[in-house]
């Protein structure tokens, strides 16, 4: 080797970055490090022991890294409870650093031992080969709209698991009401319930009590939304959003609150898997073997796209309350929400006359929905950058 190519060699060497793999817990990070060998072309794992999981302590450890390995350090770690408080300290601090999810990491099937060093060693060799995907990071603004939203949805679900508790106890006890249950006539019936033992009395009025503690604060949190709604950048994409049959403010909201900028999608298949909603497939030569969606992904997503896609059911029709829903949409989102109704309300008809099971059926027009739901984001989109720049 000359000393020119020897030049190039040793520069090349210097200018990859050391990958720096933490495995991070409540209290402490384990910290391992990939990188290349100074004398070869070949890769070297060193174990860097643990630190403690506060800020001052993670500073000293960077600090020391450098002076090991160099300047050009790439960390990184799977999400996890700890959030994204230390990947965006490093960011902030210059350092390039990466959220990976734990589906991602490949397990070896005859691996029996897991510790915390190892699982450090595997993300830093992994992150080293480039067989790492990473996660999209929301700003801390777009965070904590995420947050408040999914504890609407947690309200949501404690109200319902509460009816159900008092359903059962009146089953019990052979109360049954004829009619709707929890209209204002159920709730008038059901204060009036007298019990002989004075314990089921209680008990049924400690549990009503509950009730309508969790349902002021859904009241509350409700109108926190509405107040915090004005504030987002992309309020303009959500109402476009809302042209679409069976997307509404709350769904259009949530749809942003969880995905934010569609854009990072190039494509809508894309999108599509992402949410989980593409079939999964075991393909070997000429045998092509397709199954049930994949169901990766973002849940909460995925229920709220199955969901509207029942809505298309319906023949395609353009009602005032889609037109007072589609106010302060766009002309051109309006367009192409007309054109989805159209062609998804078909596509529903026609996939039961081929003989298709119903849900099977609802679940296609949800994966084209989000095609449309992309379709339309993407396009609304630079507006919202541009409002974003004025605010």
């Amino acid at each position: 080797m000359n000393t020119t190519t020897q030049k190039r060699v040793t520069a090349d060497l210097a200018s990859r970055p050391a990958h720096v793999g933490l495995d991070v817990h409540k209290d402490t990070i384990s910290v391992a490090v990939a990188a290349q060998r100074a004398d070869s072309d070949t890769m070297q794992l060193v174990d860097c022991g643990k630190v403690a999981n506060t800020p001052a302590a993670m500073k000293r450890k960077v600090a020391r890294l450098t002076d090991d390995f160099g300047a050009n350090l790439h960390f990184i770690y799977e999400a996890g409870p700890c959030g994204f408080a230390l990947l965006r300290r490093l960011r902030d601090s210059g350092w390039s650093c990466d959220l990976i999810a734990p589906t991602e990491i490949p397990r070896k099937p005859g691996d029996r031992v897991k510790t915390d060093r190892r699982d450090a060693q595997t993300l830093a060799r992994l992150s080293a080969a480039g067989y790492l995907e990473p996660l999209w990071v929301p700003d801390p603004a777009q965070e904590a709209f995420r947050k408040l939203m999914r504890d609407r949805f947690d309200l949501k679900d404690q109200i319902r698991r509460q009816r159900q508790r008092i359903g059962h106890f009146l089953l019990q006890h052979e109360r049954r009401f004829n009619g709707a249950t929890w209209t204002i006539k159920h709730r008038a019936w059901l204060h009036a319930l007298t019990f002989d033992e004075s314990a089921d009395q209680i008990s049924l009025h400690m549990k009503t009590d509950i009730l309508g503690d969790l349902e002021r604060r859904l009241l509350e949190l409700e109108q926190d939304l509405e107040r915090e709604l004005p504030t987002r950048p992309w309020r303009p994409v959500v109402a476009s959003l809302r042209a679409l049959r069976g997307v509404d403010h709350l769904t259009a909201v949530t749809l942003f609150a969880e995905l934010g900028d569609l854009r990072r999608f190039p494509t809508a298949p894309q999108f599509m898997a992402y949410v989980g909603l593409t079939p999964s497939e075991h393909s070997s030569g000429p045998k092509r073997l397709t199954g049930a969606i994949t169901k990766t992904g973002n849940g909460l997503v995925r229920r709220l796209l199955i969901e509207s896609a029942w809505t298309y059911r319906f023949p395609a029709r353009d009602t005032h309350h889609m037109q007072r829903k589609a106010v302060d949409a766009s002309d051109d989102a309006k367009a192409r929400a007309w054109a989805a109704q159209k062609r998804l309300c078909k596509k529903y008809h026609t996939m039961l006359e081929q003989g298709k099971q119903v849900k099977t059926v609802v679940t296609a027009i949800a994966r084209e929905l989000a095609g449309y739901i992309w379709d339309i984001g993407c396009h609304e989109m630079p507006d919202v950058t541009a409002l974003d720049k004025r605010i």
